[in-house]
């Protein structure tokens, strides 16, 4: 709200976020009637807004307000009796608000489960499932062969009562319960969650399997030496090395104190088996929140952790967000992983979000990751974070060799060299599995004509549409279209259609006619669309019997497979010169990542990397097996380039069905802030308006300019304004535009 505006002082005054894009609070007047005489800031509130009524939370209770009273519209009810969030989690939602330049609702909004945005009550009722009668044995005989449902009957009759989702986990669908109750052989009844009650501490056996070497000893140590205050460690340990257990001892440690715990990953696949790993070590309630659950799912698991019933909370980025009633730890799996930050709507990073968090709630933060960010590096060289390393591998598990093969004078296979295909079968000859990286979904990323030379490209993206087998069709991997293959070229009307490049699903089919008596596993978005489905495929490569995994980043993301001895990079050229500066940083991560895969029990590993750049200085790094080496390089050339962690960026996008109307815009947008730093902004440097690298996408053009500033601050201020500017300057019918700070994928 602008400070030039005369302020009037009307009685009490509730000031709300509303979950609207407009960059400010509103104010109302408390209700008529209500139950709840004094509600606290972070409360929900129903409010009259427009011709509608929307959820919003109270923020804070005043006197005075810009506007005069007859324009003052009393708020309709208020739905909780007490607050969804402390105030720690308050003054982190609203820094996130000012820092990442985004408006204070929707932020607000995106916080909240999306039973809780739509005014539904924080305890939901669950439906509890009984039997209708007794004995169990006649009902079962009257099913007949209807297995399933004699199951699940059985299954009720021994744990009754029993709610939806106890049944969903037991592995009845939601169409055999229902046949149960359309026949008449259940009874069902709304309650309270029961397990809505804190966590009591339990003592925690003191004989574990795995003795602490000396470098986790030391970084178990340094941790739980500062659990009383903020502090943020950053847990440098190379693949393999015991972080996990680090994490567990220390958690250990919190959860004694009747302290809660939050663990963030960064992908729903890791969420299964970390949840199962802290089930089996840990006696007190453990809940997962990411994006695979339903809502109700999702809502029962915020409830036990705002109740303090879930002594561990395991999620993904959004369940940063989640309240806590006695906030003790907050772990960041893999916290270089760019999944942390949101790439669309409001742009945060859960991991720098937790750091912010554990300073408003004065507790520990724990970063680990085998390649950490430069940014993480770089705090940790300045003081910022305490910087502990493990340097070796836990037990007798070595770090895998990685060895640089050039395959620029050779004939490939399918993509595979005859060198790596000899390794390949000498490894699943030995009993032992492998796995195929590359980053490349699809069956092959082409489909050209030979006679005319046209290429099958997305009408709504700059990109060409990749050919998938399963099913057979061409998919745009930017926009999600989908068309058919064609049988013949469209431009020439030929017949010499040919695909050329190599994704997931070719190699799967090509690895399955040359070795046919092994498994192929394929891991990518496209087979496995399911947790259950993942799982599965999972439990088969922990059974431990030959195969071969091919996949993409799913598999590079701290899984454990102890009988992988063999790991092969098919293409590690694509990084090398990617149009993005943190392309070399990211590639790097990804190859550390995925050769930390093999080798990790007894068996000893081996990594391949192919290229056509043997020579490159980044690869060299990184086949010495020297991360800290290869960041120590980059950091420097960073600095050199003026570019972060040594400075501070910020991109204004637009898009808009028209080109030249985005890049208007984004010209009016510079000039003025051309103008602004003339007088206060000496300092901040501009890059555009351009085209994105990506031009366009889903049938819009999309253009940016992007901000670099040495001081955060001077950047913020500028932000600050700039925003200001373009809510209320005209723009063109269908331009969106956004801010994203600190932003990680600049194409």
């Amino acid at each position: 709200m602008p400070t030039s505006e005369a302020i009037s002082y009307h009685g009490v005054i509730y000031r709300v976020a509303v979950p609207s894009p407009l960059r400010r609070v509103f104010d109302y007047l408390p209700p008529a009637t209500s139950p709840i005489a004094n509600p606290a800031p972070g409360t929900r509130v129903v409010i009259p807004f427009g011709n509608r009524k929307l959820v919003a939370v109270l923020l804070d209770i005043t006197s005075g307000s810009t506007l005069s009273r007859e324009r003052l519209k009393p708020v309709a009810a208020i739905l909780d009796e007490q607050a969804l969030y402390s105030d720690a989690m308050l003054r982190v939602l609203l820094w996130a608000t000012s820092y990442y330049q985004h408006p204070v609702g929707e932020v607000f909004a995106t916080a909240l489960p999306s039973r809780l945005r739509t005014g539904k009550s924080t305890t939901p009722l669950s439906r509890q499932l009984s039997l209708r009668a007794a004995p169990v044995e006649p009902q079962l005989q009257a099913l007949g062969r209807a297995r399933q449902q004699r199951a699940l009957l059985q299954f009720i009759a021994d744990n009754a009562p029993v709610s939806n989702e106890q049944c969903r986990a037991a592995g009845f669908s939601q169409r055999v319960l229902q046949d149960l109750l359309d026949k008449n052989l259940l009874t069902e009844q709304l309650a309270a969650d029961p397990a809505l009650k804190r966590f009591t501490p339990l003592p925690v056996a003191q004989d574990f399997e795995l003795t602490l070497n000396k470098h986790q000893t030391a970084a178990y140590s340094a941790i739980v030496s500062r659990l009383e205050s903020f502090a943020c460690f950053l847990l440098d340990g190379v693949t393999g090395s015991g972080k996990t257990e680090v994490y567990m001892r220390v958690m250990q440690a919190v959860l004694q104190q009747g302290c809660q715990c939050l663990v963030l990953v960064p992908e729903i696949g890791l969420t299964p088996q970390t949840l199962a790993r802290f089930e089996q070590r840990f006696s007190c309630p453990v809940v997962s929140l990411h994006s695979g659950l339903t809502d109700t799912e999702r809502a029962r698991a915020w409830n036990l952790a705002r109740s303090g019933a879930a002594g561990i909370v395991i999620g993904t980025r959004s369940a940063i967000f989640v309240p806590l009633a006695r906030p003790g730890l907050i772990v960041i799996d893999e916290e270089h992983d760019a999944s942390f930050k949101q790439q669309e709507g409001f742009r945060y990073s859960a991991r720098d979000l937790a750091i912010i968090r554990g300073r408003e709630e004065n507790i520990c933060v724990v970063l680990g990751s085998a390649t950490p960010s430069l940014e993480s590096l770089q705090n940790a060289n300045i003081g910022k974070f305490t910087h502990l390393q493990l340097s070796e591998r836990a037990g007798t598990a070595e770090v895998a060799e990685i060895e640089i093969l050039d395959v620029g004078s050779q004939l490939l296979t399918e993509g595979f060299s005859e060198m790596l295909l000899f390794k390949i079968g000498k490894h699943l000859g030995q009993g032992n599995q492998v796995l195929v990286f590359i980053n490349r979904r699809g069956f092959a990323p082409v489909l050209s004509c030979q006679s005319c030379g046209w290429i099958a490209e997305c009408a709504s993206c700059v990109a060409q549409l990749t050919v998938h087998s399963k099913p057979p069709s061409l998919r745009c991997h930017h926009c999600d279209g989908v068309h058919p293959l064609p049988a013949h070229c469209p431009q020439c009307q030929g017949k010499q259609l040919t695909t050329y490049g190599m994704g997931t699903q070719k190699i799967e089919t090509f690895l399955s006619s040359r070795y046919p008596d092994i498994p192929v596993l394929r891991v990518d978005r496209d087979s496995v669309r399911s947790k259950v489905k993942l799982q599965q495929l999972f439990d088969r490569v922990h059974a431990g019997e030959p195969c071969i995994l091919v996949g993409t980043q799913m598999l590079a993301k701290g899984h454990h497979f102890p009988k992988i001895s063999l790991a092969a990079i098919l293409d590690a050229d694509v990084g090398l010169f990617s149009a993005d500066f943190r392309g070399q940083e990211h590639m790097a991560q990804t190859i550390i990542q995925v050769a930390g895969r093999a080798g990790r029990a007894e068996h000893p590993g081996e990594v391949v990397i192919q290229t056509r750049h043997a020579a490159h200085s980044t690869l060299q790094s990184l086949a010495r097996g020297n991360y800290a080496e290869f960041a120590a390089q980059l950091l420097t050339e960073r600095k050199r380039a003026m570019m972060p962690p040594h400075a501070h960026l910020a991109l204004i996008r637009a898009e808009a069905p028209e080109l030249m109307v985005a890049i208007k815009f984004l010209q009016g947008v510079r000039q003025h802030a051309d103008n602004l730093c003339a007088d206060a902004f000496a300092g901040v440097m501009f890059i555009g308006p351009l085209p994105a690298p990506m031009e366009k996408r889903a049938g819009r053009y999309r253009t940016q300019l992007l901000l670099r500033s040495p001081q955060r601050a001077a950047l913020q201020d500028l932000l600050t304004r700039l925003c200001h500017f373009m809510e209320n300057c005209k723009q063109p019918a269908k331009l969106r535009w956004s801010v994203d700070v600190d932003p990680q994928d600049l194409i």
